[in-house]
């Protein structure tokens, strides 16, 4: 079996402030690094543990080279390194049977959920699809859909994890810490998290044949709320998007594969607005 492992970093036990995943912060970041690491490397050998046999790992956060490549099993795939024509989700196909979400977080909005984003918190205020408010664990995981890949295992934190098992009670979750507002955790410490991962990615193995696709049913409403006008004025020159008001726009399409490929491009067209004129 071949598994593909989504990784971010806000979700990591312990993780409670930007200065600790932002790789400028030489003081903090190097030891936040380690502890992703080690709990994507848990993730894999918890999988191995139950039947997986390949890995391809998918760094997804901030410049998408955090991951200590060497620290990692030796028979692992690392996809590194930014901008990926597909972000988090670069590297999913229909060879893969089954995906982990490691370190994930809230969606921006919520109300209690640890640095609470989706994607660009300095781009979108909101994410919807067909009027349901979206995290980047159900933006990507309906990607992953699309290629009759399951999402089977998430960790991060507790929030995280209950909205998406809300959407999808077969995977697994695993919340190494509990949030209190958005910059402070009642966390597991890195070991604890560490066996916890380990042991639910062998639980989620064992229950695999339950998992199936998500997926959002045609047509598909794509709506983003941008954070600022400016952000909207530059997003709305691309054909195919619509200006519904000063800061949403929409697309409309029959596929969600489409949809994500638009989103990408919205994120990337709109991070051009926060440069200098």
């Amino acid at each position: 079996m071949k598994l593909y492992l989504s990784c971010d970093m806000e979700g990591t036990a312990g993780v409670c402030s930007w200065s600790q995943v932002d790789p400028s912060n030489t003081d903090e970041y190097p030891l936040y690094r380690h502890t992703m690491t080690h709990e994507v490397r848990c993730a894999i050998e918890g999988a191995r543990a139950g039947g997986a046999e390949q890995f391809l790992v998918n760094d997804a956060h901030w410049n998408m080279r955090n991951l200590m490549l060497e620290e990692l099993p030796q028979d692992a795939r690392v996809i590194s390194g930014s901008r990926k024509p597909l972000s988090m989700m670069q590297g999913i196909d229909e060879g893969i049977e089954g995906a982990f979400f490691i370190g994930y977080h809230g969606k921006i909005g919520d109300e209690n959920a640890v640095l609470a984003h989706t994607y660009s918190e300095e781009v979108f205020y909101d994410v919807r699809v067909n009027g349901t408010p979206c995290s980047e664990a159900l933006l990507n995981a309906a990607f992953a859909g699309t290629y009759g890949v399951p999402v089977l295992l998430i960790s991060g934190d507790r929030s995280i994890v209950e909205e998406t098992r809300l959407h999808m009670p077969w995977v697994v979750g695993v919340a190494v810490k509990e949030p209190i507002g958005f910059s402070s955790v009642n966390s597991m410490t890195p070991s604890q998290a560490r066996t916890a991962i380990y042991d639910g990615a062998r639980e989620a193995m064992t229950q695999r044949r339950a998992a199936r696709p998500f997926l959002f049913e045609p047509p598909i409403v794509l709506e983003l709320v941008t954070a600022g006008v400016e952000h909207a004025d530059t997003i709305a020159l691309m054909p195919g998007f619509d200006r519904i008001d000063g800061r949403t726009i929409r697309v409309v399409t029959d596929d969600y594969r489409s949809a994500f490929h638009a989103f990408i491009v919205a994120l990337r067209l709109g991070a051009t607005a926060n440069a200098p004129a």
